[in-house]
């Protein structure tokens, strides 16, 4: 290869890179001026480094099979800043896409067509009303991952404003949980800065001043005295599970919704982002976002079930260990768990396929579950084993699942992978409920074996929030409008 083409290489990627640091401060103005959130085909371009955005288009080719680059997106972009958009979530890789494949040249004249819905409506048609308050009630993982969640997107003004977090203890803890939300092994330092004000007992994260409340019950809380009001509260201990465990919030004054990160008992509606939460009545007042688990093969099993239709199944998690495991061998009241987690494999119970129904009634009685706790500390997999209605094979159920992940109402749900090397590392801080590894597909006629990968700590705190953002009526459009 002559020198000249290798100088090309370089250059192309030196006028990419450019492209993009250009492109950031106008991606920045869409999100904060006008509450429009862009992605890449499900992939943020919010508060990303230039190289993370180039990796983002790269992975359109992935997945898409058409080239898409910086070059292509930065007019879609910059036209973009200067249309008044209302509030949105627009995928701006299919948008590109779409304007490539249409031998079109006025892009102007192409995205008010396709955005026709919120050109010039930033005045007429924005969220309006008044930040919602939310109150995370117990701080361990879910709670914090949720924290960094509802802190990044307050700077879109976003609808969900967090004004408190809730936890046990004298009161003497600030530094420490602080340095808990700065800091975290597995997803990493927290995007900004953080001070404590150990005065008022609060922590400022981005300029967001969230009270900090020590309590050791609900019933304890007036949070009308921190200027908190009609809030949802999102509890994050499992500690109550069932209506009236978690009615003790609405006995608070300030409180008006609770929604549960774990499975609910008894009465208790499930709700899978994504599936059911039009369920939800405007009365409900306590809701479930079920688990990590239910959120992950909720969306594939209603895909591969709408197409194909499932007989029966079973569902084998194998999850990465968590808290309420021993590190070393000692009690635990659940049978193999007080096995050291970091040593052992541990087989256990899993409810999810059993709370698949709640969430989709017409697979019933059709799946079995277990689980394999296994020695690392995030990021999971679900084994799908089913047996189908009707006979298909390996592509053309891939092909089938892709074109959901990328195209359906559930793109944000289902993420698709076919890649030969990836591993569980490589789906940490995932936003999707489940990741559909195509390499491993498995389809001999009415026999279907499919591996979902999820994290379930980011993935499913990203759930929690949009279904935090339906309850409070946060409701976004999602442009261009995704097809069934």
């Amino acid at each position: 290869m002559s020198q000249e083409k290798l100088d090309n290489y370089f250059q192309e990627w030196q006028d990419n890179e450019a492209l993009a640091e250009e492109m950031i401060p106008l991606l920045g103005k869409l999100y904060r001026k006008y509450n429009v959130v862009p992605s890449l085909y499900g992939r943020s371009l919010i508060n990303r480094s230039v190289l993370r955005i180039l990796k983002n288009h790269r992975y359109v080719k992935r997945v898409e099979g058409t080239e898409l680059s910086v070059r292509d997106t930065f007019p879609l972009i910059k036209t973009m800043t200067e249309l008044d958009l209302a509030p949105a979530h627009i995928d701006l890789g299919r948008l590109a896409v779409a304007f490539k494949n249409s031998g079109r040249d006025d892009v102007e004249a192409y995205l008010k067509e396709e955005l026709s819905d919120i050109v010039g409506g930033h005045s007429a048609n924005g969220m309006g009303g008044e930040p919602k308050d939310v109150v995370l009630y117990g701080f361990g993982r879910i709670g914090r991952i949720l924290a960094r969640i509802l802190i990044e997107k307050a700077g879109g003004g976003n609808l969900l404003r967090l004004r408190a977090i809730v936890v046990r203890g004298s009161g003497d803890d600030l530094e420490k949980r602080a340095s808990l939300l700065r800091r975290d092994s597995v997803h990493g330092p927290f995007g900004g800065s953080i001070s404590v004000d150990q005065e008022n007992s609060a922590l400022i994260a981005n300029g967001n001043y969230i009270k900090v409340i020590h309590a050791d019950s609900p019933t304890e809380i007036d949070y009308t005295a921190y200027g908190i009001n009609n809030a949802i509260v999102v509890d994050n201990t499992g500690k109550w599970r069932d209506e009236e465990g978690l009615s003790q919030h609405l006995q608070c004054k300030g409180v008006t919704k609770v929604l549960l990160t774990a499975p609910g008992k008894g009465n208790l509606k499930n709700v899978v982002y994504g599936i059911n939460h039009s369920d939800i009545d405007d009365g409900e007042r306590i809701i479930s976002a079920a688990s990590c688990t239910t959120n992950a093969i909720v969306p594939v099993l209603k895909a591969i079930n709408d197409e194909y239709g499932i007989k029966h199944g079973h569902v084998e998690t194998v999850h990465s260990y968590t808290n309420d495991q021993n590190l070393i061998d000692n009690y635990h009241k659940g049978d193999r768990r007080g096995r050291s987690a970091p040593l052992n494999m541990v087989l256990t119970e899993t409810g999810a396929a059993k709370a698949v129904a709640k969430a989709l009634p017409e697979l019933s009685n059709k799946l079995t579950g277990n689980a394999i706790r296994v020695p690392t500390p995030n990021v999971s997999m679900a084994i799908l084993n089913l047996n189908l209605e009707k006979s298909a094979d390996t592509n053309s159920v891939n092909d089938y699942l892709r074109q959901i992940a990328l195209h359906s109402p559930m793109h944000k749900q289902i993420d698709y992978v076919d890649s030969p090397e990836v591993v569980s590392s490589d789906f940490v801080g995932n936003r999707h409920a489940g990741i559909v590894d195509a390499k491993a597909t498995i389809v001999d006629d009415t026999n279907a074996v499919l591996y979902v990968w999820y994290d379930n700590e980011f993935g499913y705190s990203c759930q929690v929030v949009r279904l935090l953002q339906y309850m409070s009526n946060v409701r976004f459009k999602y442009l261009p409008v995704a097809r069934d």
